[in-house]
């Protein structure tokens, strides 16, 4: 707070606005409080907060915001300005991949400890080293801050790998008080037929059902070449897949559904294959949180921020410039 008394208080007499200087500069610079000011000046304590309300209206007292080092306020307005987006966490860390993983992992986990406030139920994409990032920085919740932690693609693959997937959700869950809900599935299968049949199990009945509740998602977002947790799972595209998606435009993938530089879905057989939630689910679910940086997926960010995957980013300060400087498509 700032009290100014020259060229403020134009609206009021001036013995008023000496008053209201008077009452402004004992409580907001000399720390009085409002009980012994109307002591002191042998009026009211509901006259005191009176005046003090209308040095603010009048000009008197200005509230400064004084903006942290590290802190990146214009870039976070202006990417919610520019892309529609509910909330942006830009954070200061540069580096290579695995130090923008890492700042961007401790952000994540920042925001989860502040804002679940209970009753969520939520989404995880289990193939995601930055939402495994997220995991290993999180305190544990002292409420609960969830009922759910539900897998959004299928979490079963390599033996080692998969039980990095499973220890992220089951990790997060523990962390925040929910229950974990896993997907006893492959990610990605060889053939439509052999998705239909996944998914018409009852088990997978039941967990379409959760996908259609959740009030919020957690996912990493991909470039077309997988990252090496997706790639080492067995769950990542084959190369003829990787060739066809390339030629029809696919800049980027949340939850292995592919999206072009303007977000929009690529349609492929690729889709029939995918086991996890479909895109026009994913996409009404209320919060969706993205959590990827580093320069080798500008575009996929990019993109999927245009075509609403994510309405929620978390991004370093580098991906938040560039996302600014090179327009909208």
């Amino acid at each position: 707070m700032a009290v100014h008394a020259s060229g403020a208080g134009r609206s009021a007499s001036d013995g008023r606005v000496r008053l209201i200087t008077k009452v402004a500069h004992m409580y907001h610079e000399q720390g009085i409080r409002q009980a012994d000011i109307a002591d002191a000046l042998h009026i009211s304590q509901t006259k005191v907060s009176r005046l003090l309300k209308r040095a603010g209206e009048i000009g008197i007292v200005r509230t400064v915001v004084i903006v942290s080092q590290g802190v990146h306020l214009a870039l976070e307005q202006g990417l919610e300005s520019r892309y529609g987006l509910r909330e942006a966490v830009v954070v200061d860390v540069e580096g290579d991949e695995s130090e923008i993983i890492a700042g961007i992992g401790s952000a994540g986990a920042a925001y989860l400890e502040s804002t679940l406030a209970g009753g969520e139920r939520i989404g995880i994409s289990p193939w995601s080293q930055t939402l495994l990032s997220v995991a290993e920085r999180l305190h544990p919740l002292r409420v609960a801050g969830a009922d759910r932690v539900v897998q959004l693609a299928g979490g079963v693959g390599e033996g080692a790998v998969q039980a990095k997937a499973n220890r992220l959700l089951s990790h997060l869950a523990e962390l925040i008080g929910a229950e974990p809900v896993y997907v006893q599935a492959p990610g990605l299968v060889s053939t439509a037929e052999t998705r239909r049949s996944l998914v018409a199990d009852t088990a997978m009945q039941s967990i379409t059902k959760e996908w259609q509740s959740l009030t919020m998602a957690l996912v990493g977002i991909g470039s077309v070449q997988p990252s090496p947790l997706l790639r080492d799972s067995g769950n990542a595209i084959a190369p003829a897949d990787q060739d066809q998606l390339i030629a029809a435009h696919a800049v980027g993938d949340v939850c292995q559904r592919y999206f072009d530089a303007a977000g929009e879905l690529i349609h492929s057989d690729l889709n029939s294959r995918v086991v996890g939630i479909d895109p026009e689910v994913l996409r009404a679910i209320p919060r969706r949180i993205g959590m990827a940086g580093g320069e080798r997926k500008h575009a996929a960010i990019r993109a999927a921020i245009s075509g609403g995957w994510v309405n929620v980013l978390i991004t370093d300060v580098a991906t938040a410039r560039a996302l600014l400087d090179e327009g909208t498509p």
